[in-house]
């Protein structure tokens, strides 16, 4: 059955002192996921089970990025987490030190549902 995608959030995080790319990871997912609700599932009685979860994290070295880790995280739905070329490594010019910023975009996608209709409020 094909799938429609029904949801998709944006999150911003970082880690200011220890230049760890999947904290910052991490924290611009959990950032995605507190701005979403998901109430379709009661709605339809659809299971989180049938959730297919794509999550793309933009960092500066996704080499360097544990997705094995951030998938274990992920609270519902089956997921895939990959990293790519993006965010910001913000050099303090008086210590030297690295601020890594990482995006996220967290899209879930369910089974094409059919016979849906939106209401007048």
């Amino acid at each position: 059955m094909a799938e429609q995608r029904m949801i998709i959030e944006m999150g911003m995080g970082n880690d200011m002192y220890g230049q760890d790319y999947t904290k910052a990871a991490a924290r611009a997912i959990e950032d995605a996921i507190r701005h979403s609700s998901l109430p379709i599932f009661e709605a339809t009685g659809l299971s989180h089970d049938q959730m297919r979860v794509q999550v793309t994290v933009g960092v500066q070295d996704p080499d360097a990025v544990d997705c094995g880790a951030l998938v274990k995280a992920l609270p519902r739905g089956r997921a895939q987490v990959r990293a790519v070329k993006g965010g910001l490594n913000v050099a303090n010019p008086d210590t030297g030190g690295v601020i890594v910023i990482a995006s996220a975009a967290v899209e879930a996608f369910l089974p094409r549902q059919t016979g849906w209709r939106l209401r007048s409020p």
